[in-house]
């Protein structure tokens, strides 16, 4: 064989090679582009391990979807953060708000309507979306947020402290005249102890809770009128004034009351049941924490308000709309939520995560804490949105009559009668 002929087998067998190593050799796949979204959330004090875990799920799955948080104090700072940057065309593509929020941006046009991405997805009570959990995201005529979180008020005690004034730490009263009472024995050990705190300061979701659990409601059906104004909205004040006056309520704040509770100061802290957690971590080793339902008022009509946030998708279209709304199915479906509940003390909104014993199930066994909130969503109704620009205003109006009472400034009836006239005058003026 001469060297020609050589040298031409030799290109043969390059070429031959290098087809080969093309033919198997694995595909250089471009890289995908990254989509950046923005996603504001409220109270990060109680929520940010929940986005944190979250987030870090999310990434296993959509490894080319960044998110870049916004975070506020509060809900009522979120809403007035969205409703600022609307005006100059800033706003996240993502808020998640508190329900008695929604309504406002579901009637100004911000909230996008959620029905028809769920309806392209198949049956939504397939993906756990019930009815029930539906409603609270539902205003102004659309499914203006899908709920990620849910919460009602329960009790968080101090057993050392309620045996220590002879009560039964493993059967608290279950009515207010047995909680009032118990109180009352607490405070009078001394040393600074106070007996109890009922966290009226925050908005009106804890008035809703007296209201609602004596069978009452905010405006008439027809929402032309306040019907707090009632013999339910004053029982719920006269017994309100008889936490101070009978129960030796001080008039603290909700962070100075929780602060309190923590050193062990305090018997008896009703507020929402997010802040197990929160709780957890504050107290630590001082007593053992333990939690109990509220206290039944009317055993038929008797109702609950449903705190918590949704998710409500702000921006219309293109990959940031498609980006938003995969994150916001991924933090309600049931493996989202259940991250939610485990880093917080909300009730899972999800109802397969709710059903389903493999997402939550043993947590609830191995954390007894968790399970009052959840008894007692049978009888949690949403959480009343006043129509109108005016509800901010309208519930520190509540706040401030209440505050009232509180530092008995004024008799219950003297305070629900000037509430009734300052909402009065914030409400919409009927048509027609």
């Amino acid at each position: 064989m001469n060297r020609e002929t050589t040298a031409m087998i030799d290109r043969r067998t390059l070429h031959l090679a290098a087809a080969s190593a093309a033919l198997f050799a694995p595909r250089v796949l471009r890289a995908q582009p990254v989509t950046e979204i923005t996603v504001h959330y409220a109270q990060p004090v109680i929520y940010k391990e929940a986005y944190d875990a979250i987030t870090a799920e999310f990434a296993k799955r959509e490894p080319n979807i960044r998110i870049n948080y916004v975070t506020t104090v509060n809900y009522e700072e979120g809403m007035q953060l969205i409703l600022r940057q609307a005006a100059t065309g800033s706003m996240p593509d993502l808020s998640y708000q508190g329900f008695n929020r929604l309504r406002l941006f579901a009637e100004r046009g911000i909230a996008q309507d959620l029905a028809p991405l769920l309806a392209r997805e198949g049956d939504p009570a397939q993906h756990g979306y019930s009815p029930q959990m539906l409603a609270l995201g539902h205003f102004g005529g659309i499914q203006s947020g899908l709920a990620f979180a849910a919460s009602n008020p329960i009790c968080f005690y101090n057993p050392d402290l309620v045996r220590r004034a002879g009560g039964n730490p493993d059967a608290l009263p279950t009515d207010w005249d047995g909680i009032i009472a118990l109180s009352a024995k607490i405070k009078a050990l001394g040393d600074g102890i106070e007996g109890m705190h009922y966290a009226w300061s925050s908005d009106d979701w804890m008035f809703s809770a007296l209201l609602f659990g004596h069978g009452g409601r905010m405006l008439t059906e027809d929402e032309r009128d306040i019907a707090f104004a009632g013999p339910e909205g004053l029982a719920s004040l006269v017994l309100l004034d008889r936490m101070v006056k009978e129960g030796g309520m001080a008039n603290l704040s909700r962070d100075a009351a929780a602060q309190a509770f923590a050193a062990g100061k305090m018997g008896l802290f009703f507020w929402t049941t997010a802040m197990i957690r929160g709780s957890l971590q504050q107290v630590g080793r001082n007593f053992q924490l333990r939690t109990t339902g509220m206290p039944i008022i009317d055993a038929q009509k008797g109702r609950l308000p449903t705190g918590g946030a949704a998710g409500m998708l702000i921006t219309k279209e293109g990959p940031r709309h498609e980006a938003a709304w995969k994150f916001l199915r991924f933090s309600t479906s049931p493996e989202g939520t259940s991250l939610m509940a485990r880093n917080t003390g909300y009730v899972p909104t999800n109802q397969l995560a709710i059903d389903e014993d493999k997402y939550l199930g043993e947590f609830y066994r191995q954390n007894p804490l968790y399970v009052p909130a959840t008894q007692q969503m049978a009888i949690s109704i949403p959480w009343y949105a006043f129509p109108g620009a005016n509800s901010v205003r309208v519930t520190q109006s509540v706040v401030n009559n209440s505050g009232r009472i509180v530092e008995q400034r004024a008799t219950p009836q003297q305070a629900l009668a000037d509430m009734a006239t300052e909402v009065r005058r914030l409400l919409p003026r009927p048509r027609g």
